[in-house]
């Protein structure tokens, strides 16, 4: 995972943990979602959404109200990011805060 999906990931942890008044449950959320970004990572085909609104190699796929951010970098499959679906993505992507997943 690139750098920008572990402070995702901690910042998730950090919400549900607060939210839900459990680190338990913040933990075994982050978990969840790791163990989705290698399932998806295992798939042969090319899947997800293409986001050409956001980088033309960037492709998404919704996980229990967030949304993964991936690209296929040749045989390798980078997860960019990890995003609240309710928050403005395209904004935030051309902010600079989608991480990885901007164009440098």
């Amino acid at each position: 995972m690139l750098p920008s999906v572990q402070t995702d990931l901690v910042n998730i942890f950090e919400y549900v943990a607060r939210e839900s008044g459990s680190l338990v449950l913040g933990r075994r959320f982050v978990d969840a979602l790791r163990q989705k970004c290698r399932d998806l990572a295992s798939l042969q085909a090319t899947i997800g959404r293409a986001r050409p609104d956001l980088r033309p190699d960037i492709r998404s796929f919704a996980f229990r109200g967030y949304v993964i951010f991936f690209r296929y970098n040749g045989d390798c499959f980078e997860v960019a990011n990890s995003i609240e679906g309710h928050r403005d993505i395209n904004a935030l992507w051309s902010e600079g805060e989608g991480g990885q997943g901007r164009q440098e």
